[in-house]
């Protein structure tokens, strides 16, 4: 989703949630021209968006993957049995003739699937002038639909980009909290295969086990990647429960707010 839209979100969902009249004062990253600056201010919170790569290299295997299947998904939504094509992560690499790929994928659907015998899922297959194995799960109790998917490799550096990625949105957002400010960091995650809000949790914890870095009051993990309404989960209080410095000023910032709008 695009940054401003989810951070409009973000705020209207403060808003609902225990923040009545919450609202977008400015966007200092449009502001400041000369250097980085957050997304968003809104009343008592500094609010800044990021994403991360679950596994290296994640976005660009995946931009890889989706130039190699093209629309073959849409152009075989009407088989008569459910076909589950998949690779291993690393299968596709420059070098290889993805059109060629593409083409020899679709003939063998055309031609080879429909007497393929129902097997147990994941069997491999090699396909002419494909050069890696796919695996293939066919089912003929499911409606008809192709469907390609990835095998998630092992991977245990999730919390190193944890731990770079956000120890540089703390940089940006500690002038902020200075200043008195909540700072929110929110992590977005469109990969519903490879990525929920444990794994996260769990490689933010590895990564800062006294809770979030010096800049970040919280932070909130968004899930975008299932229909049109976006899902929010605050963990921080799961981070900062022997951090009582981090939970005293988020607290004393909100009750300033809130004694604000009272006022009003």
């Amino acid at each position: 989703m695009e940054n401003r839209k989810l951070v409009i979100e973000f705020v209207a969902h403060l808003e609902i949630h225990r923040h009545p009249n919450l609202q977008i004062e400015c966007f200092p990253d449009e502001k400041n021209s000369t250097t980085p600056d957050i997304d968003a201010i809104a009343g008592p919170f500094a609010i800044e968006h990021t994403s991360i790569d679950t596994i290296p290299n994640q976005r660009l295997n995946s931009d890889r993957f989706l130039k190699v299947i093209g629309n073959l998904e849409q152009e075989f939504a009407s088989l008569p049995f459910y076909l589950g094509i998949t690779f291993t992560e690393s299968a596709i690499t420059i070098g290889q003739d993805w059109l060629v790929i593409r083409a020899a994928l679709k003939n063998w659907i055309l031609e080879d699937t429909p007497n393929l015998s129902v097997d147990k899922p994941y069997t491999p297959h090699r396909v002419p002038e494909i050069p890696f194995t796919i695996y293939v799960t066919k089912n003929t109790d499911l409606s008809g639909r192709l469907s390609f998917s990835r095998f998630g490799p092992d991977d245990n550096t999730l919390f190193n980009r944890v731990k770079d990625l956000f120890g540089r949105k703390a940089a940006k957002l500690k002038k902020y909290q200075r200043d008195g400010k909540t700072t929110l960091l929110l992590v977005e995650n469109n990969d519903i295969a490879l990525m929920c809000d444990y794994k996260l949790l769990k490689a933010t914890k590895q990564a800062f086990p006294d809770g979030p870095p010096d800049g970040i009051d919280e932070i909130w993990y968004v899930d975008t990647s299932i229909g049109d309404e976006s899902r929010f989960v605050n963990f921080t209080h799961k981070l900062v429960q022997n951090n009582k410095l981090t939970t005293s000023r988020r607290s004393n910032n909100l009750l300033n707010y809130l004694n604000t709008i009272n006022t009003d």
